[in-house]
């Protein structure tokens, strides 16, 4: 897919961080949009920032962890554009949590908008990606999903279950060259609310950590700004890359990953020790 003029794309969370910008840099490239979020006001936001492009826009208040919502919004996609030729799995949460402090239902939760929310939305989406002759599924994993970190075990786990998902289609869609593709986008620090709406478990004191500033410490770290994640994914689609990473956190992270694929999680455990000393 070399360029969006035209194209129908669907975002989830689309009310504010990557998700509004990609439906910005799209509609600015012509492509007609069908934007989801649990957040309404953030919905409407987005609708305004695209209203000035000629482009045709449909909105629906969805939760990503139900997939019968899903079914009827990927319906309503193609019943509202006639057609639809790019998904964005793109809505997610975030939890700091230790192993042994979180709840069941806390992982549970991540699971659903994280992992199955992913999943939903490319089944849900692929047939209808294939009939348009010409798609692509871009499934938002993270910097979490290639390394483990700390108080991110459910995180992680749904990261990591979005790149296997994602690289195993992938594969498939090459065996079958029946005009879709997919890519997998692993973000570093991204400025967006995700730190600022995540959860944080009370359990994290144990690690040193303090649940009421950790949450600030980690916003230090998101230094890529939303909208030049959004234009390294439309990039990545148009050259049909497998797997992006964006920013340079995650290009070291992952590159150390690689040299010490055991190892690295010695260095990542005593950096977090550094940086609690350095806070208190």
């Amino acid at each position: 897919m070399k360029d969006f003029n035209n194209k129908v794309a669907a975002i989830t969370g689309a009310g504010s961080g990557i998700g509004q910008q990609l439906a910005v840099l799209l509609a600015k490239q012509g492509a007609h949009l069908s934007l989801s979020d649990i957040n309404e006001q953030g919905l409407a936001k987005t609708v305004e920032l695209v209203s000035s492009y000629p482009v045709k826009v449909t909105t629906v208040k969805l939760d990503v962890a139900n997939r019968e919502a899903i079914k009827a919004w990927a319906e309503q996609t193609v019943q509202d554009h006639g057609k639809v030729n790019l998904i964005f799995n793109n809505a997610g949460v975030a939890l700091g949590s230790t192993v042994e402090g979180m709840s069941y239902d806390e992982l549970e939760w991540m699971m659903g908008i994280n992992f199955w929310g992913v999943v939903y939305g490319t089944k849900e989406f692929l047939p209808l990606l294939k009939a348009s002759g010409e798609g692509h599924i871009i499934n938002i994993s993270s910097l979490f999903g290639l390394t483990a970190q700390p108080t991110q075990s459910a995180y992680n786990s749904s990261k990591f279950a979005v790149r296997g998902f994602t690289e195993a289609l992938r594969q498939e869609l090459d065996i079958q060259n029946n005009g879709v593709s997919a890519t997998c986008v692993h973000p570093g620090g991204i400025r967006t609310n995700i730190a600022n709406a995540a959860r944080m478990n009370d359990s994290i004191r144990s690690l040193g950590m303090n649940p009421e500033k950790a949450g600030k410490q980690f916003n230090k770290l998101l230094r890529t700004p939303p909208e030049e994640a959004a234009r390294q994914i439309l990039e990545a689609v148009r050259k049909n890359d497998r797997r992006l990473l964006i920013g340079n956190d995650a290009k070291v992270l992952e590159l150390i990953q690689r040299i010490m694929p055991a190892g690295y999680q010695r260095v990542v455990a005593f950096g977090t020790k550094l940086q609690q000393r350095s806070a208190k």
